[in-house]
């Protein structure tokens, strides 16, 4: 039997214009031969729709939406998710839930059964999860319908189970012929190679092909790669589709006659890739146009500056000097080089007159002398002024931060200043990570300029000033971070990482107490297994119960 796997990247909440994308997949699909096109999780309504699955009328609108599709299907099957209503009294209202439309009906319905409640994931707050769930017969085969988090029970990289339940296994001991698995699994670094074993594993040990259609495309935070998989009942990769863009795969289940594998890249060019993905579809989802960001000489600002040309095109990317009396010559140059690179335009809106006035203004005590944190603290709000400013005066313009993870974890950072925007590109990005990535922008050719790259990193708000005046090396605090943070490893752990007992305790403390920053920072792109937005939830009013690293 031909079947597609529909890799498309549904909108949230756009159920006619997703149903329009169901539809000409299912075309392209009848041309190629098909008899059977699989959707990822949550076709119609989008994944994640979050409080849009407890608004009152969205499941009646995902089951009419689920209706008009039925009438337009035809001799090409389709299995696509959706939301429905739970008929019981009792439990959650609605279910996480896919279709089976052939020749103008609904054939058969199921529901997810593993609600995952864990990181980006809080779907337990919204769905009624299916207590038995059994393979559709349909053209003489029984498949075995699961939904994304139901083919996780094993995941072969925790240390423990979450769940008791299998439904894989499930389905296969009920009779399937044919496992088929819905998913909007987000990405995460290294994580393609944990899917591919999973699933590989899932094939082999019950001995049946398995067909996996993934979500592609970036909703808000959540970034999916696509690269959808069929595994032949060895558990051998046949077929993978596109990574980070929709694609339609066709292929013969019995003899994979038409499987292709399609190429990934390596990690670096996977984090680059999702995060071109998600600035674009933050953009083309929200309705925004021009891109503004502030361009300082450094490597921070070069590589989202990069990466929004790749997204947007440099005609909807604008950079923004704003030197002050601290801005060395060589900054200053570096960005009007990368502006030359990348084709962009770059406005020129000194900051040194706005930040005397400032000093004037609050009176004695102020601008004596080199500037303390407060008067620092003042530059970076008056260029963030300047930058929302600017996109305000732009019909449809937003703000790209430039900021990197690694600043964000210690609070290196500026509430209502750098930390203005939009979006935070880079946020989920450690310093080490945007190095890397100016090496796949200049991959082709120069982009990012090679001094910007060589020099020490500095926020230039003091004379002189060098990031590592204040802060201890970013090898250190990366280090911090992937043990604390991503790891979420004892202090003492931490301290062995870092190599030294007082400044991962300085580490942790400067991570702890800048809470309330991240708190108010913009959506990043989520690229780790922990990032700092929705699904890391720290209280900022915390006593300090954390034993010493050194304990």
């Amino acid at each position: 039997m031909k079947v597609a796997l529909a890799q498309i990247d549904s909108v949230v909440g756009d159920l006619r214009g997703n149903s329009v994308k169901v539809l000409a997949s299912l075309a392209e699909a009848g041309r190629r031969g098909a008899r059977l096109a699989v959707f990822p999780e949550q076709t119609l309504g989008g994944y994640p729709a979050l409080d849009l699955w407890e608004e009152r009328g969205f499941d009646e609108a995902n089951e009419r939406a689920l209706r008009a599709l039925a009438k337009r299907v035809g001799s090409v099957a389709a299995l696509v998710g959706f939301v429905s209503r739970n008929p019981g009294r009792a439990g959650k209202p609605v279910r996480n839930s896919a279709a089976l439309l052939h020749r103008g009906r609904v054939v058969a319905v199921r529901h997810k059964t593993l609600l995952p409640t864990y990181d980006v994931f809080d779907e337990a707050r919204y769905f009624e999860p299916a207590r038995r769930s059994l393979p559709i017969a349909w053209g003489g085969r029984r498949l075995g319908v699961t939904i994304c988090e139901d083919a996780w029970a094993r995941d072969p990289t925790a240390e423990r189970r979450l769940y008791e339940t299998d439904p894989v296994a499930a389905q296969a001991r009920a009779g399937a012929d044919l496992l088929i698995n819905l998913s909007a699994s987000p990405y995460l670094r290294g994580k393609t190679a944990t899917r591919r074993r999973l699933l590989s594993s899932h094939a082999r040990r019950h001995g049946l092909p398995l067909l996996y259609c993934n979500l592609v495309g970036g909703n808000d935070e959540i970034l999916f790669d696509g690269g959808s998989l069929a595994y032949d009942a060895r558990g051998r990769l046949r077929a993978r589709g596109a990574f980070a863009a929709p694609d339609l795969l066709v292929l013969d289940a019995d003899s994979w006659e038409g499987a292709t594998v399609a190429p990934e890249p390596d990690e670096i060019g996977q984090a680059g890739e999702l995060l071109v993905m998600g600035i674009r579809d933050f953009a083309r989802k929200c309705g925004l146009g021009t891109a503004f960001l502030g361009l300082s000489g450094g490597i921070d600002s070069a590589v989202v500056a990069g990466l929004a040309v790749r997204a947007l095109g440099p005609g909807r990317v604008v950079g923004v000097s704003m030197p002050s009396a601290y801005s060395s010559r060589g900054s200053v140059r570096d960005a009007a080089l990368l502006a030359r690179n990348l084709g962009i335009e770059m406005r020129r809106v000194p900051i040194a007159g706005i930040y005397a006035a400032y000093l004037k203004a609050f009176g004695p005590g102020w601008g004596k002398g080199a500037p303390d944190l407060a008067e620092q603290n003042l530059q970076a709000r008056a260029r963030g002024a300047i930058l929302m400013s600017l996109s305000n005066k732009t019909p449809r313009g937003f703000v790209l931060t430039t900021g990197n993870k690694s600043e964000l974890a210690v609070g290196y950072c500026t509430l209502y200043g750098d930390m203005c925007g939009a979006l935070a590109p880079l946020a989920d990005a450690p310093k080490h990570l945007v190095y890397r990535l100016a090496d796949w922008l200049n991959a082709a050719g120069e982009v990012v300029p090679r001094a910007t790259i060589a020099k020490a990193p500095s926020a230039e708000l003091a004379p002189g000033q060098k990031d590592q005046d204040d802060l201890p090396p970013y090898d250190a605090i990366d280090d911090a971070l992937e043990a604390w943070v991503q790891a979420r490893l004892s202090p003492a752990r931490v301290a062995q990482a870092v190599g030294d007992r007082r400044v991962a305790e300085t580490l942790l403390d400067r991570m702890d107490s800048s809470e309330f920053k991240r708190r108010q920072a913009p959506p990043s792109l989520k690229i780790s297994a922990k990032a700092f937005g929705i699904g890391r939830r720290m209280p900022i009013a915390k006593a300090g119960w954390r034993a010493r690293a050194g304990r």
